[in-house]
């Protein structure tokens, strides 16, 4: 897979050198998607993140929010065309796809990308799955094109990372609106003109801000349904003729522009092109083993480590100190747990958990164990700060340091580099079909869950799009 794009400098203020194009060569890029055969490895990672996606849609829609969407829609939406994975609902192709988005970050268990901290699942497959049922795309046609939204979710986000972050913006809601559109756009094959129209019009759509982290509001599940609710939206739009900006990332008024410092020299234009046409950054992307923010799960990891070890028990813990990059330490240092989300943002509570459960599972985060007071003990002793190594090597890579003091005076400590599910220490397949299975099998039957186990590892090959889509009571 190749892409040829001229490069000329721009002519609007407030556009350098290095960005020229930037819109234009993405779209070009994501319109040259697909035509040829993508690697095995591209393929394969496909069929990971899928799989990943529908486990975290189908236990996600049994959530407090997800209910609450689905029964809003259910009562005003009677268009009835596409599935809300997991349950018999169907609703209109954009709201499917925006109660899906919010099904799968319903347990803050999706995959992720490190450099760009962004949840990419969310709002590229839901996007693509209701745009597919609906056109009746094959499975060979999802394969590229989710590849395509990946693609763009995680350079846009790693450009913009962590600059956009410590704005306050929510990178998985304003990268992943760029990603399912252009997903969508692959799966319809638009011409690159269409695509850069499409991707103009997602830049107005591009919305989301991290306030949820102070309050535990609930609006952070629904990020990803609207970037892939809006992502459809736009790229429907543009195979229509309606017109986006062409320089809507570089120009000077675009996306960079308004939620970065381009003179100071944060964007990463470099990282946004980097193997552009030759790497397909779905290859790259993290899978959860905690249903938690991603931002301390090395910690999580050396925590468990230390406590299997050394056999340390809770009570025998007077102080645990974790170090972690600002990013991380900043927004989830709090302490106080009153409702899930709360718990799930917190560094404190997700440390005392692992101490006191010897692992980190969605079942933790109920009041039943947040309630104890030896958990809540381990909160309270718990110290968050911004560690100096981890600081410098984020983004880049994404480490954490725990020490552990005990009452009998003995000090323990780890630094953990690359926490489990990064592409360096990957969760292999049997621990995703693991993760499918204890997750799902409850709720759709262990029938069900292994003709999806079959159809997953058959995409891209002529897999039945049907296991996914029929949900018929």
């Amino acid at each position: 897979m190749s892409t040829t794009t001229s490069m000329t400098p721009g002519t609007n203020t407030g556009q350098n050198d290095e960005g020229a194009n930037a819109s234009r060569r993405l779209a070009e890029h994501v319109a040259a998607i697909g035509r040829e055969p993508l690697a095995p490895d591209v393929v394969h990672a496909f069929r990971r993140a899928f799989l990943d996606f529908l486990t975290c849609a189908i236990a996600g829609s049994a959530m407090p929010v997800s209910r609450t969407l689905m029964d809003y829609f259910a009562e005003t939406d009677a268009t009835r065309v596409a599935s809300v994975i997991g349950t018999p609902l169907r609703l209109s192709a954009q709201n499917a796809a925006f109660v899906n988005g919010a099904n799968v970050h319903g347990l803050d268990f999706d995959d992720g990308f490190t450099q760009g901290s962004v949840h990419p699942a969310g709002s590229v497959f839901s996007a693509l799955m209701a745009a597919a049922q609906t056109t009746g795309a094959s499975d060979r046609s999802i394969v590229a094109a989710a590849a395509a939204g990946y693609d763009i979710t995680c350079r846009i986000a790693s450009a913009i990372h962590p600059a956009t972050a410590r704005r306050g913006y929510h990178n998985t809601a304003i990268a992943g609106v760029f990603g399912a559109t252009a997903a969508v756009c692959n799966l319809y094959r638009l011409d690159a003109a269409q695509t850069l129209h499409a991707l103009g019009l997602a830049g107005s759509f591009s919305a989301g801000i991290r306030e949820y982290l102070d309050e535990g509001a609930e609006i952070k599940r629904i990020h990803p349904g609207k970037a892939a609710r809006d992502g459809l939206l736009c790229a429907d739009l543009a195979r229509r003729g309606i017109t986006g900006p062409s320089r809507v990332l570089e120009g000077r008024y675009g996306f960079f522009r308004t939620h970065l410092d381009v003179d100071a020299g944060e964007v990463k234009w470099a990282r946004l092109f980097e193997a552009l046409g030759e790497r397909l950054e779905i290859t790259g992307v993290y899978f959860k083993p905690y249903p938690c923010c991603r931002h301390y799960h090395a910690c999580i990891d050396g925590i468990r480590a230390l406590c299997a070890a050394h056999a340390i028990t809770a009570a025998q813990v007077e102080h645990i100190h974790m170090g972690l990059y600002a990013v991380g330490a900043n927004g989830h240092d709090h302490k106080h747990v009153d409702s899930l989300l709360d718990a799930q943002m917190s560094a404190p509570c997700a440390a005392a958990l692992a101490i006191v459960c010897g692992d980190v599972t969605a079942q933790d985060f109920l009041p039943a164990t947040l309630d104890r007071p030896d958990v809540r003990a381990l909160i309270d002793c718990c110290e968050t700060v911004i560690d100096p190594e981890c600081e410098r090597v984020y983004p880049g890579v994404r480490t954490g340091y725990v020490r552990l003091h005990l009452r009998d005076g003995r000090v323990f400590e780890q630094r953990v580099v690359s926490p489990r599910g990064e592409k360096e220490n990957p969760m292999t397949d049997d621990d995703l079909i693991a993760k499918f299975t204890s997750n799902c099998t409850p709720l759709i039957g262990s029938a069900r869950a292994g003709t999806m186990l079959r159809e997953v590892w058959r995409m891209g090959d002529g897999a039945d799009m049907a296991t996914f889509n029929e949900w018929s009571a």
